[in-house]
């Protein structure tokens, strides 16, 4: 079988490892080598990519991405979304879900992989026909989770409906909190390939219980024939397996691919220095931690909820946290463990700690989860959680709700006149504040040079290598430097 390799070095390996806090500059130097790796796809953006570059920096997403794209030509790239929203938790109206694609794909952006932990599969139908309409590529997802409820029965009977709709040409699987065991996997992923028929079916494990590459070659003998990975400082702990080890495995077990070995390295030179740079961290193997069997906290939203305690003077209490978890997953109904329920549950566990008093101290978006208006809950919710959450004014209020359905002619009176698509979805999902900052800082800054640290660096490595010389001179228009031995030194 020829493999085929989806790159997340761009989206998932900076998401895992960085909090998505990649900025163009720090892609520019290896995307000449990305875009002739030979990826079936490169996954490069999504809706958290757009609001941390929006809130952490100013940066203009839509300039970000058009630079990512023109840097990869010739290459399949991919957005993912959840089906209810687009940013944040809210659930937003399907006028603006629809622009969101639509505007993607006029930037280039052509293929979305599409999940809800819910399975509120007419909801993702639409989706998928919205993409399809649009000229775009429909990937609908089925995201794992270890739980009482979701046996292999549960998961093939997804695959075998997203089979069947018009315009899906393939279907992902993903395990985000890195739980699934290559036990499972044995029996779980050849349920989903007899499923699926002969569709095309992408694998997408995280790596923080060092399972997933054992996972991938269960996906690979299963009948499996794309799989994701990121370079290697990108890739493992908290991210997915490294396209380097996983090359090595799939030539091991007598496939083939398409990848060329020769780009890899000026790829992970890259980002390498771009971790030094920005402060960031490098993927190494995670230490085995039985734990996450009980939590099922996914790599990404590990290392939030570590950066949120310890901004709170809370980070003492990590351990606190994480045995709550697994009592308010079950007191949900156990939801899949990944956007936006593993929110849910960590939020809710923090606040129960925090105040001592569980269940007294809820957020909005856990009374609409309740209430079955992020999609159907087919766990078995605790009924005292329930009837004391419920029970309050807010969740009488709440009940009430309907999910708003403006038409985008309405979304666009809210705003100023004239603008465009790309300015009107900033301004609907992100702050006036926030936005205004962005425009006004104009262009994104593309340029892979980071400090001028770097430029020193570069010539104490070069002097340091020609160890006989006894002077260095470097000149431009603008400047020159000459170094020289100081007399007697060795």
């Amino acid at each position: 079988m020829n493999v085929e390799f989806v790159d997340q070095t761009l989206r998932d390996g900076t998401q895992s490892l960085w909090g998505l806090r990649m900025r163009a500059y720090d892609a520019a130097d290896a995307l000449p080598y990305l875009a002739k790796t030979g990826f079936e796809t490169i996954d490069l953006t999504g809706p958290g990519v757009f609001t941390v570059l929006v809130r952490e920096f100013n940066d203009d997403p839509w300039d970000t991405m058009d630079f990512l794209v023109k840097g990869l030509p010739g290459n399949k790239t991919r957005c993912g979304m959840r089906t209810h929203s687009v940013m944040g938790f809210a659930r937003a109206p399907e006028s603006i879900i629809d622009l969101w694609v639509q505007t993607l794909i006029k930037h280039g952006v052509e293929n979305f992989w599409i999940y809800d932990c819910a399975f509120d599969l007419p909801v993702m139908k639409r989706l998928v026909d919205v993409i399809a309409a649009a000229g775009g590529e429909a990937l609908p997802s089925i995201m794992y989770g270890l739980t009482s409820i979701h046996d292999d029965a549960f998961f093939a009977a997804q695959a075998k409906e997203m089979a069947s709709w018009a315009g899906v040409r393939s279907i992902y699987v993903e395990d985000a909190p890195g739980i699934l065991k290559p036990e499972r996997a044995k029996t779980l992923l050849p349920a989903i390939r007899a499923a699926a028929g002969d569709m095309p079916l992408e694998l997408h494990c995280h790596n923080n219980a060092g399972m997933a590459q054992h996972n991938y070659m269960v996906g690979i003998e299963s009948g499996f024939n794309r799989i994701h990975t990121a370079s290697r400082p990108l890739a493992n702990g908290a991210s997915l397996p490294s396209t380097e080890s996983m090359v090595d495995i799939v030539e091991y077990m007598g496939h083939t691919h398409s990848l060329d070995r020769n780009m890899f390295a000026p790829v992970a030179e890259n980002f390498i220095r771009a971790a030094k740079a920005g402060n960031h961290l490098l993927g190494v193997p995670a230490e085995f931690d039985p734990r996450i069997y009980d939590h099922q906290l996914p790599g990404g939203m590990t290392g939030t909820l570590i950066n949120q305690l310890g901004k709170h003077g809370m980070a003492h209490r990590l351990n606190e946290v994480l045995n709550a978890i697994p009592q308010v997953r079950l007191d949900f109904g156990e939801p899949i463990m990944a956007t936006p329920f593993s929110q849910f549950v960590g939020i809710q566990a923090v606040l129960n700690i925090v105040t001592g008093d569980p269940y007294s101290l809820v957020p909005d978006e856990v009374i609409h989860y309740l209430l079955g208006h992020y999609g159907p809950i087919h766990g078995t919710v605790n009924q005292n959680v329930r009837d004391r959450v419920l029970s309050s004014a807010r969740a009488k209020q709440i009940a009430q709700w309907e999910r708003p359905e403006p038409s985008l002619k309405e979304i666009r009176s809210r705003f100023a006149a004239g603008i465009s698509d790309e300015e009107l979805l900033l301004r609907y999902m992100n702050s006036e504040d926030e936005v205004n900052k962005t425009l006004a800082a104009g262009p994104v800054r593309k340029d892979p040079r980071r400090s001028a640290n770097r430029i020193v660096e570069n010539i104490v490595d070069l002097v340091g290598e020609k160890s006989t010389a006894t002077a260095f001179s470097v000149s431009s228009p603008d400047f020159s430097v000459h170094l020289s031995k100081l007399t007697g030194s060795k």
